[in-house]
């Protein structure tokens, strides 16, 4: 088969550098072929080899005493809750997949997560997503939107997985780059977990599953680029999903897994065969030989080099114990998939491909792949010029609002406040399981452990307005509210999974974002014992505004996972009875930088991040679960967007109870009611348990005071009345579909 010429040119049109050709030519010890350049462009491109990242993700504290799979040692990461039970849980991007083609990139974007999660033997039992979109305004965003939300409402409600927990956010950074990060959880039993390695000479290796197409080719490296007005002539780079296909594939390979023949396997995600082969006998300290005449095909007339890099969904490549070939096939055959020996393993650090009897290829395993030949750069860095201007601001030079009410009514109907309702009734948040222990609104989704007394807390959060305003101090506040969220619902945090959305790293003001976030997320999740088991980084998200390219607001995506002892201590957002007392957990401040109600009311983004102090965050959290723990409180919700009156209104929609509080007379009110400073939460208590949680508090040197208590449905402020919660419901619940549909 004639390979196509191979030059500078040619690599710099695959997405490799001057430098990265010349040490491709090092490690081969001649020229690369158009196969080999075309593996070493997707294995090298930043969404698989991490090449401007890795050396910075390496701070991140990784070990924990309840991990048992770190950060890069297995596809997702693993961690013990307790019995003999552990949880895999992972979040990843489909960012730019997801900007020229919504629907198929968010479907395949749940479906790839999935595939994470059960290749190491662990059912799915839940899936998370947090998504942002531009300005609700333009019709490519409501585009965008539409196409996101039925992707993967459809993808997951036919494979079978409940959504449990999420957020929706909305802001003109993400106009052309939606943010699209999905997370899935899983549960297994320990000591049974599959490790996505390839050993033993001899063994054969099968692809299993789908037949493999066109789709997908080089989406490695599309992922790794800048969108463009042009991208959409990528969508050949986009992979098309089946859920009923995956639903077959998860059956199979947990049924296959109990066979005890498999030695290794893996998933086929970004870049398909070459990823899988490469990383499995990396990871087996072997090689492979693979004939790709003997992939099923969907698409005829494919040459070698796109069989190999094909992105074909619902694909695994499996290792397995040489004479017990009949076992596997015997599966796979039950369930009416593919499943056909391509190659076997052999003793050295060598990838032999062959397409029709020709070798098409022929490079060493570990110089493809994170932590072997892969390069790892030192990029450069500087502080915006923006960050001393945000830092000068000063909230005396904000007017006071002259209607609270008015500003009340505004931060209601702002799509970032306003309930979610159009999308989560395109989700099945129960379907194919009884592991919801509640359906009730809650800070963070809730997951029995059927069997036990014990159900895992699950959060997604980051809010890039944050970030962007100083690095260090948002991506920690991030971490800190994923862990505060589980704590009001009971949870104590356990681990991490980070999705890590930025611009171009070769821009040195957005490569000191994610330095600062990095070293952030370092000392919060330090300080949470909350280690960090995996995730993914996603580079090159921008967006046009105004005719000049910019990033997204730096957003740091954080996963949480938390476990509830006993779930009969699972606590809820909501208020339960009129007359319950209203108390609100740490200190006020005359705070209002970064806030919805600065940014969108005032319109102005020059503000520092809100006042945030670690240790006093932990102490809080500390203090919360104790209030549950002792059943003194009736409910619990964390103060974050929107501030004060957006918690308080969320507390009363469900029960259709009001509020009647007190503001802080010491404090401007606006920034009382509307500030986002950090570490607050809203809880209540009944008359018999007042002095008991009072008691509590005081012992623990918590900070709190007494807004009001709980009324029958008016919502009313230092004795004015900001109306019912009739009315307030009705905005929370339809303001987002009028949006979509004006």
């Amino acid at each position: 088969m004639a390979q196509n010429k191979v030059d500078l040119d040619t690599a710099k049109s695959l997405g490799l550098l001057p430098e990265e050709f010349e040490l491709i030519k090092k490690f081969l010890g001649r020229e690369p072929n158009f196969t080999e350049l075309s593996i070493f462009s997707v294995m090298w491109s930043e969404h698989a080899a991490y090449k401007n990242s890795i050396k910075w993700l390496k701070k991140l504290p990784k070990e924990g005493k309840a991990v048992l799979a770190a950060a890069g040692e297995e596809n997702a990461g693993l961690v013990d809750i307790g019995g003999d039970l552990a949880c895999a849980f992972k979040i990843e991007s489909h960012n730019h997949p997801c900007a020229v083609e919504p629907y198929q990139g968010a479907a395949t974007g749940v479906g790839g997560i999935n595939r994470d999660i059960f290749t190491m033997g662990a059912r799915p039992i839940a899936q998370l997503n947090s998504l942002r979109f531009g300005d609700l305004k333009l019709d490519r965003t409501k585009w965008h939107m539409k196409g996101v939300v039925k992707g993967i409402g459809d993808y997951g409600n036919a494979f079978g997985v409940p959504v449990v927990g999420g957020e929706v956010v909305f802001d003109k950074s993400y106009n052309t780059n939606p943010l699209v990060n999905a997370m899935s959880v899983g549960i297994m039993k320990k000591g049974e977990m599959i490790s996505a390695k390839a050993e033993g000479a001899g063994n054969p290796i099968y692809i299993v599953g789908s037949a493999t197409g066109k789709d997908g080719i080089h989406g490695a490296t599309f992922a790794s680029a800048d969108i463009t007005a042009d991208s959409a002539d990528d969508i050949p780079s986009i992979q098309v999903g089946d859920p009923f296909q995956e639903k077959l594939l998860l059956e199979a390979t947990l049924e296959v897994a109990k066979t005890g023949a498999v030695v290794g396997m893996q998933d086929m995600g970004a870049a398909g065969i070459i990823c899988s082969t490469s990383e499995m006998s990396e990871k087996g300290n072997s090689g492979m030989r693979i004939d790709l005449s003997k992939v099923p095909l969907r698409k005829q007339k494919m040459e070698g080099w796109e069989i190999l890099l094909s992105e074909s969904q619902e694909r695994m490549l499996i290792c397995v114990h040489k004479g017990r070939e009949a076992e596997v096939e015997a599966v796979f055959e039950k369930w009416d998939l593919n499943c056909e020996i391509i190659g076997e393993v052999i003793d050295e650090d060598r990838l032999y491909f062959s397409y029709k009897g020709e070798q098409i290829a022929n490079l060493p395993a570990s110089a493809l792949v994170l932590g072997g030949g892969a390069p790892q750069y030192d990029r450069e860095f500087k502080e915006p010029k923006y960050y001393q201007e945000y830092l000068n601001f000063s909230i005396d030079d904000v007017p006071k609002p002259k209607d609270l009410k008015e500003v009340a009514d505004f931060l209601l109907k702002h799509p970032n406040n306003v309930g979610k309702g159009w999308v989560i009734e395109q989700y099945d948040s129960m379907v194919g399981t009884k592991n919801m222990t509640t359906n009730r609104p809650a800070d963070a989704g809730v997951v029995n452990l059927k069997g036990t007394n014990r159900a895992l807390g699950l959060s997604v959060d980051c809010n890039g307005r944050y970030v962007k305003a100083d690095p260090e101090i948002g991506t920690a506040i991030a971490v800190s509210e994923a862990a505060r969220n589980l704590v009001c619902t009971g949870a104590k945090p356990l681990a991490i999974t980070n999705c890590l959305n930025f611009g171009n790293p070769y821009n040195p003001e957005v490569y000191w974002q994610f330095v600062g976030a990095i070293k952030g997320m370092g000392k919060a999740c330090e300080k949470f014992g909350t280690p960090v088991t995996g995730g993914n980084v996603s580079f090159y998200n921008q967006s046009a505004i105004s005719g000049t390219e910019v990033p997204v607001h730096p957003t740091p995506t954080i996963g949480m996972l938390g476990l509830i002892e006993d779930k009969d201590d699972t606590m809820s957002l909501y208020f339960k009875n009129k007359g319950d007392m209203i108390y609100l957990l740490g200190k006020s401040k005359n705070d209002i930088g970064q806030s919805e109600y600065l940014v969108s009311y005032h319109e102005i983004e020059a503000s520092p991040a809100p006042d945030f102090n670690i240790d006093f965050e932990y102490k809080l959290q500390d203090a919360v679960l104790q209030l549950i723990d002792n059943k003194l409180v009736n409910s619990a919700h964390d103060v974050s967007n929107g501030g004060l009156y957006i918690t308080l209104v969320e507390s009363s929609i469900p029960n259709n109870l009001g509020f009647d509080i007190t503001t802080d007379a010491e404090i401007r009110t606006d920034a009382f009611l509307f500030g986002e400073s950090q570490s607050r939460i809203v809880v209540t208590c009944s008359e018999e348990n007042e002095t008991a949680f009072i008691d509590l508090l005081m012992k623990l040197d918590i900070p709190f005071s007494a807004l009001g208590h709980v009324t029958k449905g008016e919502l009313r402020i230092d004795d004015k009345s900001f109306g019912f919660i009739s009315d307030a419901k009705k905005i929370y619940q339809e303001t987002l579909a009028q949006h979509l549909e004006g």
